[in-house]
C-alpha cells in the first residue's frame, strides 16, 4: 500500500510508524522534558510553531460565616488564562542512499543514523526545558562545598529546599531533584544515597534516574542550565508539550540519495496557581516573579583547608 506522502516507487518505508517508534525511543533520553520533571497534561493539538495552548486555573472561593438574616452570598467562578506557547520548531534531515533498506534491516529506528538523529533531537528539547524551569525557580543560597565536605554539604542542601517546598505547602507526591554530574559524583558518596534501597529507592533508571529518597525522585543531566548545579521541584510546577510532524522521505534533487526528515514541534512553561502566584488585573499571572515550586541553587567548590 502506497501514502499519499510517499514516493511512488517506495512501499515499505512507513513514516507513521517511524513516529510512533521515536516517541518511544525519545521519552527515556529526556530529563526536563519527562514527565518526572515536566508534565505534559495540556498539550493539545499542535500542528504548527506558533500554536498556542491555553491553561484556565480556578481561582479558590472564599469561605463566609453562615448569619441569620443575613444568609449567603453567592460566588461566581474565576478563572486566569495562562498561555502555553510552541516557540520551538527544530528539524533534522538525513541524506541516505537507500531508506527502504535501512529502514528493514535495522528494525527501524535501530540504526547508528537514526540513534544519533533521536539523540540531538532529545537534547535540544531538554536544553530548552531546562532553562525554561530554572530561569523561573526560586533561588536558594549559595552551597560551599569542598571534596571533603560535598557529601553532607550536598544532601543537607537537599533537604533544605524540601523544607523550602514544605514551607509552601507543595505536594509531596511528584516531587524531583536534578543535580549536576559534578554534584552527583559527591551526593552518591552519602549513605542516605549509596543505600538508597535502606531508605527509599535505589538504582539508575530511565531518564537519568539516581535513586528515590526522603519523597524526591533524584536525577541527574549534563544539560544543566549555566549558572545552576542543582533544580527541585514538583511536576505540576512545569509543562512541556511537544508533537512530531512525521518523518518524510523521498529523492534528493542534488544527490543520487534518499532523505529523511522530520520537524519537532515543542514549548514549555511554568504553571502559576492560585494562592501561591500574583494575579495581575488583566486576570492573568505576574510571570516576572519566580515560582515557589521550584528552587534552584548553585555549588561553590572551594579548596580544602
Amino acid at each position: 500500500m502506497t501514502f499519499a506522502y510517499q514516493n511512488p516507487a517506495t512501499h515499505t518505508f512507513v513514516p507513521e510508524i517511524w513516529n510512533a517508534d521515536l516517541l518511544t525511543q525519545f521519552d527515556p533520553l529526556l530529563v526536563w522534558a519527562s514527565p518526572i520533571v515536566s508534565n505534559n497534561k495540556y498539550e493539545g493539538d499542535i500542528t504548527k510553531q506558533g500554536d498556542v495552548v491555553h491553561i484556565n486555573s480556578l481561582l479558590r472561593p472564599s469561605v463566609g460565616d453562615y448569619k441569620l438574616p443575613d444568609g449567603m452570598t453567592s460566588q461566581r467562578p474565576e478563572t486566569v488564562d495562562q498561555k502555553l506557547p510552541i516557540t520551538e520548531a527544530k528539524y533534522l534531515q538525513v541524506l541516505i542512499e537507500d531508506a527502504e533498506r535501512i529502514q528493514v534491516a535495522s528494525g527501524n529506528l535501530n540504526s547508528p543514523i537514526n540513534q544519533q538523529m533521536i539523540r540531538s533531537l532529545a537534547r535540544e528539547a531538554d536544553t530548552f526545558m531546562g532553562n525554561v524551569i530554572a530561569n523561573s525557580a526560586t533561588a536558594l543560597p549559595n552551597v560551599k562545598a569542598s571534596a571533603a565536605t560535598a557529601p553532607q554539604a550536598l544532601y543537607s542542601a537537599i533537604l533544605d529546599m524540601m523544607l523550602a517546598l514544605d514551607d509552601n505547602d507543595i505536594p509531596a507526591g511528584g516531587r524531583y531533584v536534578v543535580v549536576s554530574p559534578w554534584v552527583k559524583r559527591y551526593l552518591i558518596e552519602h549513605p542516605a544515597v549509596a543505600n538508597a534501597a535502606a531508605y527509599g529507592e535505589g538504582g539508575v533508571t530511565a531518564n537519568g534516574v539516581v535513586a528515590r529518597l526522603a519523597g524526591f525522585t533524584i536525577l541527574t543531566t549534563t544539560a544543566m542550565p549555566k549558572g545552576v548545579d542543582i533544580v527541585a521541584g514538583h511536576s505540576e510546577f512545569s509543562t512541556y508539550a511537544s508533537q512530531f510532524s512525521g518523518f518524510r522521505e523521498g529523492q534528493s534533487e542534488k544527490y543520487r540519495a534518499n532523505y529523511i526528515d522530520t520537524i519537532h514541534l515543542y514549548g514549555g512553561k511554568i504553571v502559576r496557581y492560585p494562592g501561591l502566584d500574583t494575579k495581575k488585573a488583566d486576570n492573568t499571572f505576574d510571570e516576572s516573579k519566580p515560582t515557589k515550586g521550584i528552587v534552584r541553587a548553585a555549588v561553590e567548590w572551594v579548596a580544602a583547608a
